[in-house]
């Protein structure tokens, strides 16, 4: 059971106590990301993410290092479109060390220039990295195409040119603005005692910021059907539309449609398109929600000359589910598989942790799994039928393929007859 405490200045706390573990991951979750960066800040969410390892007042970026692994636990972050966390695993007993840490990270960082500037550098490297991964790199395009200019469709990373310009005045800018108060949740799982944690992240109280940012808006998506050449042995493909909103009811059918169709081995995508007729070694589907609105996809990865063939059965195999629905078995047996991912996952206190803080974060309070099952077990076989008729338009669908220069191929002569061209 979960329990939530609000402090003086808005920052909550969240915590749920597991008596029969001896660990505890701790987050602090800020609710800003890449999508809440305007002109000339794009990937500074990144940025500061990597700057707040890199030296304290109290402590060297070594020193930061080393505190929590010579405990055996664990110190780390990540950033995404939305959100920005900092989180540390570590045995109940080093409780009080993860929070001297974090707590000394977040409110003491020095971000030196000599370090932003040597951080520049490896943050660039980080971008080539990820550039020279065309399956990772491909869906990154995919967002920035359909939603033009929306920082939502912008690489969280950033691009080599703004993080140049990044400096020690953006980044104080950037958190006086975005890391306020009534932005920041602290979650805590594990072997805890609820009200002894809210003393210890007291200091959390302290710090006043004022909300001062200007809202980016609904993206407003675009339909874009489009090949970008790039020298890769395969061709890699994504095909998709608009999705669903984190709020949306019909989001627990989306679960099952994308289960169904791509999200594992014994998927409909995979089965046809890999096991019976070997035309790729990866594809699966996936669907990326936000507050406002969302991306339903599947991605494959194939030769060249067998590309048009993979959309093809892509498109059929959507058309058929859109037009027929799925059967009574693939409903049960996803519902199941889908409840079993969902609590074999809270076995882990870091999962649990990161439910606390992120459907606080999305939606102001916690969703627990019970919930999630409880509607999840409500979806029937005509909401699977109905939300793939709202969903799966022709005039919807988009296709990016990135490989082969000069490839080229009508994709809305391919939409046009997939309801009738098999594969």
């Amino acid at each position: 059971m979960y329990q939530k405490h609000v402090l003086s200045n808005g920052v909550r706390i969240l915590t749920e106590e597991i008596d029969y573990v001896r660990s505890v991951a701790i987050g602090i979750w800020v609710g800003t990301g890449s999508r809440n960066e305007t002109e000339g800040y794009e990937g500074i969410s990144h940025f500061i993410e990597h700057m707040f390892f890199k030296g304290t007042e109290n402590r060297t970026a070594r020193q930061l290092a080393e505190s929590l692994e010579a405990v055996g636990g664990q110190l780390n972050a990540f950033t995404t479109k939305e959100f920005t966390c900092y989180y540390a695993k570590i045995l109940d007993e080093d409780i009080n060390l993860a929070i001297d840490v974090l707590s000394d990270m977040f409110f003491n960082s020095r971000f030196d220039s000599k370090e932003i500037d040597k951080e520049k550098n490896v943050v660039i490297e980080e971008i080539k990295m990820y550039q020279d991964t065309p399956d990772e790199l491909i869906h990154d395009l995919f967002s920035q195409y359909v939603w033009n200019d929306h920082p939502l469709g912008k690489p969280i990373l950033g691009v080599e040119d703004t993080i140049n310009h990044l400096n020690r005045d953006k980044i104080k800018h950037y958190l006086e603005t975005k890391y306020t108060p009534d932005k920041v949740v602290i979650a805590v799982a594990g072997k805890i005692n609820h009200d002894e944690i809210i003393k210890k992240l007291s200091i959390f109280g302290d710090f006043q910021r004022q909300r001062q940012e200007s809202e980016t808006g609904e993206p407003r998506g675009s339909i874009i059907r489009k090949a970008v050449g790039k020298d890769t042995e395969q061709m890699h493909l994504v095909i998709g539309v608009p999705g669903l909103g984190q709020d949306d009811e019909d989001m627990y059918a989306l679960h099952i449609i994308n289960n169904i169709l791509g999200g594992g081995l014994s998927s409909r995508l995979f089965q046809e398109i890999r096991e019976q007729r070997g035309l790729a070694y990866s594809v699966y589907s996936y669907h990326s929600t936000f507050v406002d609105t969302g991306l339903f996809a599947i991605y494959a990865g194939t030769s060249p000359g067998k590309t048009e063939e993979v959309i093809q059965c892509i498109l059929k195999e959507m058309n058929l589910v859109k037009a027929e629905g799925i059967t009574e078995e693939e409903l049960k047996r996803t519902k199941a598989q889908i409840k079993g991912n969902l609590y074999l996952g809270l076995e882990s206190v870091s999962s649990r942790m990161s439910r606390l803080g992120k459907t606080e974060l999305s939606f102001g309070r916690v969703k627990t799994a019970e919930e999630a099952v409880e509607k999840l077990e409500k979806v029937t076989l005509s909401d699977v039928k109905r939300v793939m008729e709202r969903l799966w338009l022709q005039d919807k669908i988009s296709i990016l393929t990135l490989g082969q220069k000069g490839f080229d191929t009508d994709f809305d002569r391919i939409i046009q007859n997939s309801v009738d061209k098999g594969c």
